[in-house]
């Protein structure tokens, strides 16, 4: 029987918003910030948390990112403007173990990982969302730019109306149980200025402030000086060899360097441009190629996480588009199940780059609707 949405508050709640306590994850940016004020103005009974990730007092002088330092003060004066309690919670140790150790491990072994996606799946929708539950709260909201849509078989993850802002690709892992808790109020706005024209209209001091762009514990985007903080000795030097392993020079480290990587090679001097074509760790070799060696077709991924109708094993195969990259728009491929977790993806046009390590994220062809996702991988 459908539900009577006349009866139901914009949370989907059937009570007044005064009765209805909602958690909102705030990192200090404008995004979640809005969130925040919207529902305190329309009555919400909100709650506001921010979870400190990593070092307070080195984040304190890093701008641009989030969860630390200035970040946590502008949240808290937020809920100040607004008039709601607010939190800061110590997720420093459950960071770092279950995302900053995992982002070192992934580059040492030739992997190019994304750890905001870990975060969201590890972090703010696993520990963040039980202590939301804790505070008895009716759901969590966040400032993710998705639209959670309600479906013939219930709560669907859709992308965001404004496709430039669009964050599916680092969602793909939110679980059925999880999309069932968790509201986004920006996903159906149709650009980020009307994000900021709700936080002027709000009074909030956040309103003109930046985006963060880089990985919040990785400053100015250096990972290697990361890994090597966290992994002393890893940046061993070694060869950079070519496809049938001739050496063409030396390099700094594998952990300086990317599949598809053109730049910084320091080989030059040859006709034809060079780029990164695989990563021998074991070796500790950057195998390097013409542009055409990068192209793939067949992409092996595993640990998928599936959110279609069904079970993922109903279909031998399905026609889907998918994204093997954050920037890249979604193409057409061919998804088979090989077990409930795993499968092959066939790209029907050959894509550059793809790297183990990255996401590859599953949508309906020719919609809006995340399917799921899994992780990039060797294959056997």
């Amino acid at each position: 029987m459908p539900l009577d949405t006349k009866t139901l508050n914009s949370l989907g709640f059937a009570k007044p918003p005064a009765e209805t306590r909602v958690v909102v994850a705030m990192s200090g940016g404008v995004d979640s910030s809005v969130v925040a004020a919207q529902l305190s103005e329309e009555g919400y009974d909100v709650i506001g948390v921010t979870l400190q990730l990593y070092d307070h007092g080195a984040a304190l002088a890093k701008k641009g990112a989030c969860c630390a330092g200035i970040d946590i003060h502008d949240a808290r004066r937020v809920a100040e403007t607004m008039g709601f309690p607010h939190y800061v919670l110590d997720y420093e140790n459950i960071f770092r173990d279950a995302v900053i150790e995992e982002f070192a491990e992934s580059y040492l072994g030739g992997a190019t990982p994304v750890p905001c996606i870990r975060c969201n799946e590890r972090v703010k929708f696993k520990d963040l969302l039980q202590t939301a539950r804790e505070l008895d709260a009716d759901c969590m909201a966040t400032g993710h730019y998705i639209q959670r849509k309600l479906g013939v078989r219930g709560p669907e993850l859709h992308c965001a109306a404004d496709a430039s802002r669009d964050q599916s690709y680092f969602l793909f892992s939110t679980t059925p149980e999880q999309l069932d808790f968790l509201r986004f109020p920006l996903g159906h706005l149709p650009s980020k200025d009307a994000t900021r024209a709700l936080a002027a209209r709000y009074g909030l001091e956040v309103a003109m402030k930046p985006d963060s762009q880089d990985i919040c514990f990785v400053p100015d985007g250096n990972y290697a000086s990361v890994i090597e903080k966290l992994r002393p000795g890893a940046a061993e030097p070694g060869e950079i060899v070519d496809p049938e392993g001739r050496v063409l020079g030396e390099h700094r480290g594998v952990i300086h360097y990317t599949i598809g990587q053109r730049r910084g090679l320091g080989i030059g001097g040859l006709a034809d441009p060079l780029y990164v074509v695989r990563l021998d760790v074991n070796k500790r070799r950057v195998v390097v190629g013409p542009k055409e060696m990068l192209a793939t077709r067949t992409v092996p991924v595993r640990e998928i996480n599936w959110l279609g109708d069904g079970a993922f094993t109903d279909q031998a195969e399905r026609h889907v588009s998918v994204k093997v990259r954050s920037t890249r728009p979604p193409r057409p491929a061919i998804l088979r199940p090989l077990s409930a977790t795993e499968a092959e993806v066939e790209l029907l046009t050959p894509e550059e780059g793809v790297s183990p390590g990255q996401a590859c994220v599953f949508y309906e062809t020719g919609g809006s609707r995340i399917l799921g996702g899994g992780w990039i991988w060797r294959g056997r």
